[in-house]
């Protein structure tokens, strides 16, 4: 899904609704979302991969990443990253 896919569906719906984030597909477990981030998405597969950071800065230097938190493949794409409270 899109950022603009996502927006379309959300201005369909009650804005007073709390966003919770499912942790899997089945349903095992649900979360009130806590914050977003944007990051590469770098694909593993067609259903799951690993987020990167888009830049080293000095803060996250600060904060111990590395150049190894850069997405260093060919087919990574800057995503939303929507995190949940737990």
């Amino acid at each position: 899904m899109k950022v603009k896919d996502l927006k379309k569906l959300l201005n369909a719906v009650d804005k007073n609704l709390t966003v919770v984030l499912a942790k899997d597909s089945e349903g095992n477990s649900f979360s009130p979302l806590s914050d977003h981030s944007i990051n590469i998405y770098g694909p593993n597969s067609t259903w799951s991969g690993d987020i990167y950071l888009v830049e080293l800065t000095p803060e996250y230097e600060a904060d111990g990443y590395t150049e190894d938190d850069l997405y260093h493949g060919d087919n990574g794409e800057k995503a939303l990253v929507l995190w949940p409270a737990n």
